[in-house]
C-alpha cells in the first residue's frame, strides 16, 4: 500500500513546489490536490459530511497550475486531482491540460474527477445540477477520444463536437488513470463504467467502512465484466498509526492519503517527517 498527501493549497499555505519535492524526499507516493473555482454565497447544500465550508475551500488555488509547478521540482511523484470538478469545466480545453500536464511531469498525472456536491457553484458555470453525472461521463467519453485519436469526434446529449485534431497526448497510453471519486455505492457504477479506480469518501461522508465496502466494490466489478484489480481502491484519511495502516493494506487498499490542513512549512514539515518514519516501517 502506497501513502499519497492531500492538500488545498493557498496563498498561506505551504508552496506546491516546497511540499511536492518535501513529499518525494519523505517517501510518498503522491500529491492530491482539491478544487473548487468559488463557493456561492448562497447555497441549497452543505458538504457531503453536513459541514459548512471553511475558508480553504474559497481560496484553493486551481489544481492544474499547482500541480505544474509540483511537476516540475520532482521525478518520481505522482500528481493528482482529488478531485477535479470537470462538470464545471470546459471538455476540450481539459482534455488539453491533462495531457499537457502528463507530458509535462513525463506521465505522472493522475485523473481524479467527481461530480460534486455545490449546485450553485456548477450552475454558475452553466452545468445543470440533475444531470452533472451524465454530463461527467459524456466528457470523459469525449476526452478518451481526443487523447488516443488523430481525428477526435464524440456525439452526446451534452457534450457534442464534430471531427477535431489535438495535441498534445498524454505520455501514459491509452490515457491516465481516471480515478472516479464519491460516496460508495454512487460512485462504484461510475468507476466501474468509464474509470480506473475508486476514491470514495470516508465513513462520515457516507460511504461506510471500508471492511463493508471493498468486498462489494469487488463483487461489484466482478459482476460487471471488469477485473476488480484494475480498479485499484485510495482512502483518505490515513491514520498515523502502523497498526490500521497494515489492516487497510491487508483489505486491499491501494493507497492512502494523508490529510494535510493549508498550513505553512513549520506545521506541515514535522507532519511529514512523522510519516516518513510511519512509511518506511509500512514497507518494511
Amino acid at each position: 500500500m502506497e501513502i499519497g498527501a492531500a492538500i488545498f493549497f493557498t496563498e498561506y499555505s505551504i508552496s506546491p513546489a516546497a511540499l511536492a519535492v518535501a513529499l518525494e524526499q519523505r517517501g510518498f507516493d503522491s500529491l492530491w490536490v482539491a478544487e473548487h473555482s468559488h463557493i456561492p454565497v448562497t447555497r441549497r447544500f452543505r458538504l457531503p459530511f453536513g459541514t459548512e465550508p471553511t475558508r480553504e475551500y474559497y481560496d484553493v488555488m486551481d489544481p492544474f497550475v499547482t500541480l505544474t509547478a509540483a511537476a516540475i521540482v520532482t521525478t518520481r511523484l505522482k500528481l493528482a486531482t482529488g478531485i477535479c470538478l470537470i462538470i464545471q469545466r470546459d471538455t476540450i480545453q481539459t482534455a488539453k491540460l491533462v495531457a499537457s500536464l502528463d507530458q509535462v511531469s513525463g506521465g505522472r498525472f493522475l485523473f481524479g474527477i467527481g461530480g460534486g456536491w455545490n449546485a450553485e457553484e456548477m450552475e454558475d458555470h452553466g452545468t445543470v445540477y440533475a444531470t452533472r453525472f451524465k454530463k461527467m461521463r459524456e466528457q470523459i467519453a469525449a476526452m478518451k477520444q481526443i487523447w488516443s485519436k488523430e481525428e477526435a469526434e464524440y456525439h452526446g446529449d451534452i457534450v457534442d463536437f464534430p471531427p477535431m485534431r489535438a495535441w498534445p497526448k498524454p505520455v501514459q497510453q491509452p490515457h491516465p488513470p481516471v480515478i472516479v471519486g464519491g460516496a460508495f455505492p454512487y460512485a462504484a457504477p461510475r468507476a466501474i463504467r468509464y474509470g480506473d479506480g475508486l476514491l470514495p469518501q470516508m465513513p462520515e461522508a457516507g460511504s461506510g467502512a471500508a471492511e463493508d465496502f471493498l468486498p462489494r466494490f469487488r463483487q461489484m466489478a466482478e459482476a460487471a465484466g471488469r477485473d476488480p484489480g484494475s480498479l485499484p481502491v485510495t482512502l483518505g484519511g490515513a491514520p498515523e498509526d502502523l497498526d490500521r495502516l497494515r489492516h487497510y493494506r491487508d483489505l486491499g487498499v491501494a493507497r492512502m492519503n494523508v490529510r494535510l490542513p493549508p498550513a505553512g512549512p513549520d506545521a506541515i514539515l514535522p507532519v511529514l517527517d512523522r510519516w516518513a518514519k510511519l512509511i518506511a516501517r509500512l514497507r518494511a
